[in-house]
């Protein structure tokens, strides 16, 4: 059996040493959906929502979700993070906001967590700034759609 990265000699958990690998540009897209009421929908889309603009809100969170992943995630690496960049559609036929992100960096070591937690963080913000008007809000969806970079290479989703 392949001894894992994550434990040492000893059985014990530990972080990954990225010394030894190279540096590469590494770049992730992830994404996420929110279902919400008509009502919250247009609210968002109008900006008529009482918190404010709740997309601008949504997006700074985003971003400051992907620089503080290390902080949450117990095994992940602080990052030097180049580049977030965060963007909603509204599908107003299934009452949705979907949020892309994409975050790069110039690293040892990738930014899948990083695209991942500012997916949930951008859609929980969206939800905090609007649970007035619909609980009942459903977060769905997040997934990894590209990584590019390191030894392991290219992901890409296929749907």
């Amino acid at each position: 059996m392949k001894k894992s990265s994550h434990i040492d000699n000893k059985g014990n958990v530990q972080m990954v040493d990225v010394a030894d690998k190279a540096i590469t540009k590494r770049k992730a897209i992830a994404s996420g959906t929110i279902t919400a009421s008509r009502k919250t929908i247009d609210s968002i889309k109008e900006n008529t929502n009482k918190k404010g603009d709740v997309l601008s809100v949504a997006r700074i969170a985003g971003i400051q979700a992907a620089k503080k992943t290390s902080e949450l995630i117990p095994l992940a690496h602080p990052i030097e993070i180049s580049n977030v960049k965060i963007d909603f559609e509204i599908n107003n036929k299934h009452e949705q906001i979907k949020c892309i992100v994409e975050v790069s960096s110039v690293g040892k070591t990738g930014v899948e967590i990083e695209s991942l937690m500012a997916a949930q963080i951008s859609l929980l913000t969206i939800y905090d700034m609007c649970k007035y008007l619909d609980r009942s809000m459903l977060i769905s969806d997040v997934k990894l759609l590209l990584k590019e970079g390191g030894k392991s290479g290219k992901f890409k989703r296929n749907k």
